[in-house]
């Protein structure tokens, strides 16, 4: 009789639509049982899954010094607590978008009403997005829910989806939850509704975005006003994790800020122009050379590789990005550097 049960069990789970709201769970001897709005079911057990969902990934991060942990957990909000991403040792690709169409949906279209960064007296892990109580929350990426529960720690209801493409994205302050833990979701379908729930002052969605527990400011993948990935690739490096740190965008268009100001400030346009040309003769018969040569001659500048540097290291270091290093330098975000290498960094 038990085989039997199994057996309908299994035969009705492929009939499964799972972006379906669940309205109860039931455990069983054979694993946890889903009951969904629609009135169809399904048998989860997942006993074996060990939360790897991108073995590249995790085999490059398991490989640091110190290692880094993630495990399957479907009672505790953070399974790497003790992960200090500031010590990631080399770059970490990641692909964003895992399939060949686009694997991205914007959790809700609501204005962004906080960033990420310091906020009364403590740091916001993440963005606030607008919304009104019940509006339907979203899967940004495909993956799996890892954590569908009331959270006692200001999050209220909360979910956590672990993605394919290594990273994690949290959806707090919920009203109410359309997902159970364990059950496998694609980028859009509901997983839950907006609330107040939790430590939150008006109806809003928090929002995070974390690589093996570390947060990541969500702005740096994505653009909330147009809705879409800014990028599709994303090189994870130590520099991401300083608390409150800006999109990298933001540094790149103010270090080029600082070179038009630069010029303007140490070669400004001569006063002398105004004057009559035979007066301007007399007085400077040798004319300097254009300023702008002197200014191209001393934007270039080279560090020398020591004991311990990292390309992120040495790029917050000198206040320029990975990418430009690499750019400047014909190397990628992976190459080995050799400690005594000389590296361009202007």
């Amino acid at each position: 009789m038990r085989q039997l049960i199994f057996f309908l069990f299994i035969i009705q789970s492929y009939s499964l639509v799972l972006a379906q709201k669940t309205i109860d769970t039931v455990d069983t001897p054979l694993g946890r049982l889903l009951i969904f709005e629609n009135r169809t079911w399904s048998l989860m057990n997942e006993s074996s899954f060990n939360g790897v969902l991108n073995e590249r990934i995790h085999s490059f991060v398991s490989k640091n010094k110190p290692a880094f942990i993630q495990t399957w957990n479907n009672e505790v909000c953070y399974t790497g607590k003790n992960n200090d991403l500031s010590k990631l040792n080399d770059t970490i690709w990641l692909c964003l978008n895992e399939e060949e169409s686009n694997d991205f949906s914007i959790p809700v279209k609501g204005v962004v009403t906080s960033h990420y960064g310091y906020r009364s007296g403590r740091y916001h892990n993440g963005i606030d997005l607008a919304l009104k109580i019940g509006d339907t929350v979203y899967a940004a990426f495909s993956g799996k829910i890892r954590y569908a529960k009331y959270n006692d720690g200001g999050f209220g209801n909360l979910v956590i989806i672990r993605h394919n493409n290594g990273l994690e994205t949290f959806y707090a302050h919920l009203s109410k939850h359309l997902v159970v833990p364990n059950q496998d979701v694609k980028s859009g379908d509901p997983i839950g509704l907006g609330g107040i729930t939790g430590r939150s002052f008006g109806p809003h969605l928090h929002f995070e975005v974390r690589f093996y527990d570390g947060p990541i400011n969500p702005e740096e993948i994505i653009d909330f006003t147009k809705k879409t990935l800014k990028k599709e690739n994303l090189f994870v490096h130590k520099g991401l994790f300083v608390p409150g740190i800006k999109p990298s965008e933001f540094y790149e268009v103010n270090e080029e800020d600082e070179k038009v100001e630069k010029v303007e400030k140490v070669e400004p346009k001569p006063n002398v122009v105004k004057v009559p040309e035979k007066k301007i003769e007399k007085v400077e018969p040798k004319p300097k050379p254009k300023p702008v040569v002197k200014v191209k001659t001393e934007e270039k500048k080279y560090y020398t590789v020591k004991s311990g540097d990292s390309l992120s290291e040495i790029a917050a270091r000198n206040k320029t990005t990975v990418s430009k290093l690499c750019e400047l330098n014909g190397i990628k975000p992976s190459t080995k550097i050799q400690i005594g290498k000389s590296l361009r960094i202007r």
